[in-house]
């Protein structure tokens, strides 16, 4: 049995199962080609809570600047998820799923294309990593992994306005592009639903979705769902994004949230992240 290091009372340690992967035996995952740094189409380009998310205070004195060191340093280790995850020896952007690229069928907004941009930015970002878009600072990156189930840790620093925008965005998406259609590609046509969810009310700001998109490979249908949450302390963020064809399960999610919460906090009080117990066993 894991032992891991006191929590505060307001921050319970929940076990969280594995989540599937992405897609099943590669046949669904982004080429090599891909992978080895392919970003979205230019094409493509196109942001903090809802009431019941309203933005607390600023975090006491966090500092102004994460340095590369720090943003290494603030990222969640395997132990903080628990269960049996482990971090990945591939680069995370190998994980970039196929299903994910597409065009957004315009047709089908009452709005027309306004809404349809907006879809087409949150299904490049999943793609691509950018949820919170184009960090101005240090950034860090990490992957875990536990059988085929994945999951992607990023920290970084970011300037105020675009942070405050990209949170506000990820706020309306649930109405803006509750569900759609994506086209193209080899998931040929695709549902995706995009729906509100709940994370520990920690941070500045917060925001969790959840997007399920619905297709076929090779006439067996498929359904990928992806967990997502975005916490924003003073002008620094993290976000996590997990989830594959077995659904994604909620306190992994709350895990990395809560343990990555504590760990940048520290960083930006100027502190080194202790080790998890289970890290110097």
């Amino acid at each position: 049995m894991t032992t891991h290091r006191p929590r505060p009372a307001s921050r319970p340690h929940r076990s969280s199962r594995a989540l599937a992967t992405a897609l099943a035996a590669g046949t669904l995952l982004a080429t090599a080609a891909c992978s080895g740094g392919q970003e979205a189409p230019a094409a493509r380009e196109s942001a903090a809570a809802p009431a019941h998310h309203l933005e607390r205070g600023p975090s006491p004195s966090p500092s102004s600047r994460l340095t590369e060191e720090g943003a290494r340093n603030a990222l969640i280790t395997e132990a903080d998820i628990e269960e049996q995850w482990q971090k990945s020896q591939a680069p995370p952007q190998s994980w970039r799923d196929s299903l994910l690229l597409g065009e957004v069928d315009a047709a089908q907004f009452v709005t027309g294309r306004s809404d349809a941009k907006e879809c087409q930015r949150l299904v490049d970002a999943l793609y691509d990593d950018t949820l919170l878009g184009k960090p101005s600072g240090p950034t860090a990156l990490a992957g875990f992994e536990q059988g085929d189930s994945r999951l992607l840790y990023q920290v970084a620093g970011y300037d105020k306005k675009t942070l405050d925008a990209s949170m506000k965005w990820l706020a309306s998406l649930p109405e803006t592009c509750d569900t759609f259609t994506v086209t193209g590609g080899k998931g040929g046509r695709r549902t995706v639903e995009v729906t509100e969810t709940s994370l520990p009310d920690e941070g500045d700001a917060r925001q969790g979705l959840k997007v399920q998109l619905k297709g076929e490979n090779e006439g067996t249908p498929l359904t990928l769902t992806l967990d997502v949450a975005a916490v924003r302390i003073g002008t620094d963020a993290f976000t996590v994004t997990n989830g594959g064809l077995d659904g994604a399960d909620a306190p992994t999610t709350k895990n990395a949230v809560q343990h990555g919460t504590q760990r940048l906090e520290e960083v930006q009080a100027g502190h080194t992240p202790a080790p998890t117990p289970s890290e110097i066993e």
